[in-house]
């Protein structure tokens, strides 16, 4: 069973940065496609970014330029840093992974942005 732990929530003034990150656990992140999704109240999740196993990375258009993803294999973990953050990036983040036809998502963390 995978899980996935996000930490990194948190509130920050209109500008300000963040950086979430996600732990995974067992021997398969690193073939895993790894993901950031998020929701905010009366929304649909939709996808924020995304990183493949060989590094390829791909952004939603309302975050492109200001969010970057990125993993280290060697400690199961993916992170995304969020700069120039805006009061419509308030949302509950959560981290993806994908692998052979399955995905598993972590608990979620809070970002809040205020203006």
């Amino acid at each position: 069973q995978v899980q996935l732990v996000e930490s990194g929530g948190g509130l920050v003034q209109a500008g300000g940065s963040l950086r979430l990150s996600c732990a995974a656990s067992g021997s398969i992140f690193r073939i895993s496609v790894m993901g950031w999704y998020r929701q905010a109240p009366g929304n649909q999740r939709e996808s924020v970014a995304s990183i493949t196993s060989g590094g390829t990375t791909n952004y939603s258009d309302s975050v492109k330029g200001r969010f970057t993803i990125s993993r280290d294999n060697a400690k199961n973990t993916v992170y995304l840093q969020m700069n120039s953050l805006e009061p419509e990036d308030t949302a509950v983040y959560y981290c993806n992974l994908k692998v052979f036809g399955r995905q598993y998502w972590g608990q979620g963390t809070q970002v809040t942005v205020s203006s």
